[in-house]
């Protein structure tokens, strides 16, 4: 196994991480949950994510009894807020008394008394960012959470967020990207890379499809995750009988390395494995583009605490960081082109764009009261 620095942290993450959306929320059984976390630890794993909503706590008090086994400097744990909790509108979001109630019953869940990674697992146009990140800011200075991340954010969200809190709050991102989806490419990676805030990439094998495990035409083999009704929730986004020929059509070292990669992880039933990669290539990562912008919402805040501050975007440091080393996944690839279907590479969705993985109604084009940009958002507990 090998490590990398997550973003500009002090966390050394294992390439391979595992994840917990629809396995350990109740998709298979808690000898099984057992069982592959401490495979993850036997192949030298050390970064385990989850979110507050994969099954409203499950997966969180799943970990709890079984990592509070294993000394606390053994592991990165790292954990979301942001999606409903419980039928009351007003258990959601991002407001600063949703993020003090949710770290204190995630912690209680994981029988810890600190996170190292606390994202905000969407972006939340209803709250003032300004205020989103006064709350996270408090988390870390309370010692509950050592450092921040944000998931699915667009880059005028990113930006926002970072002409609010500076250069140094947040250190990894969270958006899905595989051979099937590539929109992070024509932003996001660059301008993350540009602030030294690594990538923790979820669904690198769109759950499972690229392994080539599943073939065009015949039932989905029994030990699956599609073999769930549990897990197969959103099992149309991905499954076709076109993308399943696509596969088939790989390299056999390509699926085979895929096929590797999962079992490695610890068993079929444990797929929800992030990629962390480290650094980006010139030759892939896209560019950084220009000087950062801030946003109005910053500039009317001059006479608060929370100033806006300069940030370059030719600061160096690691550009990505997350787990699963699936290196046929890259963009240069011919068989990656015909894996991935017509349609705007942008992480701003446009409206007419299907959002896979998305189950979810997602609110279009809300204007976010802080920085005065369009924001679209997208409502899902995928990752």
């Amino acid at each position: 196994m090998r490590y990398r620095p997550l973003g500009g942290s002090d966390l050394k993450v294992s390439e391979i991480s595992l994840g917990s959306w629809l396995t350990y929320s109740g998709g298979i059984e808690a000898d099984a949950t057992r069982a592959c976390t401490e495979a993850a630890f036997d192949a030298g794993i050390n970064f385990f994510d989850t979110a507050n909503v994969y099954g409203r706590g499950a997966a969180e008090s799943a970990w709890g009894e079984i990592l509070s086994a294993h000394p606390r400097d053994s592991y990165i744990l790292a954990t979301k807020v942001y999606f409903p909790m419980s039928d009351d509108p007003a258990d959601r979001g991002l407001s600063p008394a949703q993020i003090a109630r949710q770290i204190d019953a995630s912690l209680a869940r994981l029988r810890t008394d600190h996170v190292d990674l606390y994202q905000a697992h969407r972006f939340d146009p209803s709250v003032p960012i300004e205020d989103t990140v006064e709350a996270f800011l408090k988390v870390v200075e309370q010692g509950k959470a050592r450092y921040i991340g944000f998931s699915e954010w667009t880059p005028e969200q990113i930006r926002a967020a970072i002409g609010i809190a500076g250069p140094d709050l947040f250190v990894s991102s969270q958006p899905q990207y595989s051979m099937l989806w590539q929109a992070p490419e024509a932003e996001v990676f660059g301008l993350c890379a540009g602030h030294g805030i690594s990538q923790i990439v979820w669904s690198p094998l769109a759950q499972g499809v690229l392994t080539g495990k599943y073939r065009p035409g015949q039932p989905v083999p029994e030990d699956s995750r599609f073999a769930s009704a549990d897990m197969a929730v959103s099992q149309d986004l991905v499954y076709s009988d076109a993308t399943l020929e696509a596969v088939q059509r790989l390299p056999g070292r390509t699926r085979s390395v895929c096929r590797t990669s999962a079992r490695q992880r610890s068993s079929t039933h444990s797929r929800s494995s992030r990629r962390t990669r480290s650094r980006v290539s010139p030759r892939r990562s896209p560019a950084a583009g220009g000087s950062m912008r801030t946003s109005s919402s910053a500039r009317a805040a001059a006479g608060s605490p929370w100033r806006p501050k300069r940030v370059s975007t030719g600061r160096p440091g690691p550009a990505f960081c997350g787990s699963t080393s699936l290196h046929a996944a890259a963009p240069s690839s011919n068989s990656t082109r015909a894996l991935s279907p017509p349609r705007p590479c942008a992480t701003s969705w446009p409206s007419t764009a299907r959002r896979p993985f998305f189950s979810w109604s997602a609110t279009r084009n809300r204007r976010c009261r802080s920085s005065g940009r369009s924001a679209a958002t997208s409502a899902s507990p995928r990752s």
